[in-house]
C-alpha cells in the first residue's frame, strides 16, 4: 500500500517552516539536503525535518498539507513542539 507524508522543514537556526508532500519521504529530504531541487526550501537552506505525519490516503494528505499551510506560525510551532520539542532533525534517521 502506497504512503503519502507531509513534513515541515526548518534551517538551521529555526526561522522559516516549509510545509511540503511526498510519497517517498525519503528521496525527498535526501533531495532537500543535497538542494537538488530548486525553489523556496533551496533558497532558504531548509534541510531539517522536523516534523512528519503520515496517510494511507493522498487526499488526506493533501487536505492536511492545506490545513497546515492556513495555520498561524504559532499553531505550527505548538504542533512542532508537541511532537519534537527539541526540534531535532528527524531526516537523519530516515
Amino acid at each position: 500500500m502506497k504512503k503519502y507524508y507531509v513534513y515541515i522543514l526548518t534551517n538551521k537556526v529555526n526561522t522559516v517552516l516549509y510545509i511540503g508532500i511526498t510519497n517517498n519521504i525519503e528521496r525527498r529530504i535526501y533531495e532537500h539536503k543535497n538542494k537538488l531541487i530548486s525553489g523556496f526550501s533551496s533558497k532558504y537552506n531548509l534541510n531539517k525535518l522536523i516534523y512528519i505525519q503520515e496517510f494511507l490516503s493522498v487526499d488526506d494528505a493533501i487536505s492536511n498539507e492545506k490545513k497546515l499551510k492556513g495555520w498561524t506560525r504559532k499553531r505550527k510551532i505548538e504542533l512542532i513542539e508537541l511532537n519534537n520539542p527539541k526540534w531535532n532533525d528527524l531526516g537523519t534517521v530516515l
